[in-house]
């Protein structure tokens, strides 16, 4: 059941990206592409409606030995804290090739890059095998690296290198931890459920966790290796956007969790108090350079490294409620952040400027875009964590759950959510409201076509709002055995005395 949400897109992509025109036109590859990321979205939904919330383990598991001489067997598992994450990858992979232009240069290559870093991102979501996730963790670096490269704007390519350079440093960080692991733990195997830290000595310890959170800390990306995502995010077209801020920085914060938290338990606490007020400063930095942003896309970039602290502050504070939290903020993330960016594309397109100071009146029913306006109203509100949208119960949820292990840090988490209210509301009385400019605004008619994207997404986001039962019931009982299994601060009096 797994493997077809690896093995479908990337032969598709293949097939896109190989097969004479005789067979597939230039004309019908969007169509192609659109079918079958459609086909895997169905199918995750198909499994979402199989998973069993009462199991904390793994399931549907498939295992095939490859290499053992080197420990690498292709062995894959789904379980709370992966379920959401593979629905969000094949949404906001069909909602990225379904946003792309229909006149896209090279498209074979475009759309064949896209499947290719579904199925690699899908692949990373469930391998069970530290170099089975690596290797499907490093096959994203170069499609991301064309896209942008490619069809992004100006300094596409100046973008393109920091993030290949930035990643690449990432990748090789987290494959040295995963070799050391195997190494000084005595094991034969890369195997997850094989790989145990107990018997590595307490600093080592603490230097392989280093290397897993500097790793997945630039992809998240956490302060100071944040310089890539601005450049990146900005230079990318909307749906590569979408992409990357919607999926390519859940991988960071599901391997913190999963390889950080999850394989150092000891260790973990140790770190705690400083990556909760890591988080922090994540969160208040990413909240007041948005503010001075007069770029929109480049604000929603910056306001993306604020939400990303909160998962690290929640993950920092390993209670069963915030774990829970950490979860539902990656999903909730994903697809406020998808929304905004492609309505910014939206703006773009059809005003011809990104600018603040250049934007004003769209909500104007006669000649301003009221409904993508209206829609993005919606999105900064969910941005904001205003009660009733998915945004709110996800921060809410860390929030509640960290203030009790991390209080100071939490609270500075709560002004951060503050801040985003302050930005998004600049964000949206220039771009939204005031006096439109009549000599100026011809706009082209956004077509029905053009608002579906952001209607699924804001449906999402109201309908999880309103009954958020449906975003943690998933992850509820895998987070708590994984909390369970771990000496959090409450069931360790002193964690240096632990490691000792």
């Amino acid at each position: 059941m797994l493997s077809v949400l690896i093995w479908l897109p990337i032969i598709g992509a293949a097939i896109i990206g190989f097969l004479p025109d005789t067979v597939i036109s230039k004309t019908r590859i969007r169509l192609v592409s659109l079918t079958l990321s459609f086909l895997v979205l169905l199918w995750n939904v198909f499994i979402l409606l199989k998973f069993d919330i009462n199991t904390p383990g793994m399931q549907f598991q498939e295992y095939l030995p490859w290499n053992e001489t080197l420990g690498l067997s292709y062995q894959l598992g789904v379980d709370g804290l992966s379920i959401l994450m593979l629905v969000l990858n094949s949404l906001l992979t069909w909602i990225a090739i379904y946003s792309s232009s229909q006149d896209t240069e090279r498209p074979r290559l475009f759309y064949s890059m896209i499947l290719l870093i579904s199925g690699g991102v899908a692949g990373a979501f469930l391998a069970e095998n530290l170099l089975l996730f690596f290797l499907f963790y490093e096959l994203e670096l170069i499609p991301f690296y064309l896209l942008i490269s490619i069809w992004g704007g100006e300094k596409r390519a100046y973008a393109g290198m920091k993030f290949l350079i930035y990643t690449a440093v990432s990748g090789a960080l987290i494959l040295a931890t995963f070799l050391g692991m195997v190494w000084l733990s005595g094991s034969h195997s890369f195997a997850l459920d094989a790989v145990s830290t107990q018997n590595i000595s307490a600093g080592m310890q603490l230097l392989l966790l280093a290397g897993i959170i500097l790793g997945f800390g630039i992809k998240i990306p956490l302060i100071p290796f944040h310089t890539w995502l601005p450049d990146a995010y900005v230079e990318a077209s909307a749906p590569i956007a979408i992409l990357l801020g919607g999926i390519l920085a859940k991988l960071g914060t599901y391997g913190l969790l999963r390889f950080g938290f999850g394989l150092f338990p000891q260790a973990w606490n140790v770190v705690a108090p400083t990556l909760a007020i890591w988080g922090a400063i994540s969160a208040i930095y990413g909240a007041v350079i948005a503010i001075a942003q007069k770029d929109i896309k480049r604000m929603v970039a910056y306001s993306s490294i604020g939400h990303m602290g909160y998962i690290l502050l929640a993950a920092a504070s390993s209670t069963n409620l915030a774990l829970v939290g950490a979860v539902a903020q990656m999903f909730s993330h994903g697809i406020i952040l998808a929304i905004l960016f492609h309505l910014v594309g939206v703006v773009e397109a059809k005003v011809g400027t990104r600018e603040l100071d250049k934007l004003n009146g769209l909500m104007s029913p006669i000649r301003g875009l009221p409904i993508i306006s209206a829609l993005l109203v919606l999105g900064g509100m969910a941005s904001a964590g205003i009660p009733g949208l998915t945004g709110f119960i996800a921060e809410f949820i860390v929030f509640q759950g960290s203030f009790s292990t991390f209080p100071i840090p939490t609270l500075f988490c709560v002004a951060s959510s503050g801040l985003t209210a302050v930005y998004f509301v600049i964000l949206l009385n220039r771009t939204c409201f005031g006096r439109l400019n009549n000599d100026l605004a011809y706009y082209p008619r956004v077509i029905w076509s053009e608002k579906i994207p952001a209607l699924i997404l804001a449906s999402l986001i109201l309908f999880l709002g309103v009954q958020p039962t449906w975003l943690v019931r998933w992850s509820e009982t895998t987070t708590t055995a994984m909390v369970a299994a771990i000496p959090t601060p409450e069931k360790t009096v002193n964690s240096q005395v632990a490691l000792k």
